[in-house]
């Protein structure tokens, strides 16, 4: 079953449910593939996995950064709002790797790519992003490398 038709389902049941939260976030979720999928057919013939993921993590990058906003501003409300959506759209993600999972592999990865200093960190980040794309935040990632290479 494809992502579309996963969101299409649980669509259906979060009407049945009435669950305009859950609903309304995926429609949301819905319409961004969409717009993905219109976009990718005009240059590609259509959408595939990464694309999807791609769009989820941008949603989900959207939520954090919206929560983060409103916490500064004071307005819990809406920080809960968004939080309630991102649970929702990460119930389609791969699971999130943990900070020591994360800096595990980083040290592997260096060890195997050579990365000791600083002039390094691009090719470490990139060789990183590349193999965790989806399965940690950038900014963790991003941290980890530095805090290795110095």
């Amino acid at each position: 079953m494809t992502l579309r038709e996963t969101i299409d389902n649980q669509i259906k049941v979060a009407m049945l449910k009435r669950d305009q939260r859950r609903l309304d976030t995926l429609r949301m979720v819905k319409a961004k593939l969409l717009e993905k999928e219109v976009e990718k057919r005009v240059t590609t013939g259509g959408i595939n996995t990464e694309d999807e993921m791609q769009v989820l993590l941008s949603s989900a990058k959207m939520r954090k950064e919206a929560i983060e906003e409103f916490e500064k501003a004071g307005r819990k409300d809406l920080a809960d709002k968004e939080r309630a959506e991102l649970e929702i759209i990460q119930e389609f993600l791969p699971k999130q790797m943990s900070r020591e999972e994360v800096v595990s592999f980083v040290n592997e990865l260096a060890a195997r790519l050579g990365a000791q200093g600083q002039g390094d960190f691009a090719k470490l980040m990139s060789a990183s992003m590349k193999e965790l794309r989806g399965k940690v935040d950038g900014k963790l990632v991003q941290e980890v490398v530095k805090a290795k290479l110095g």
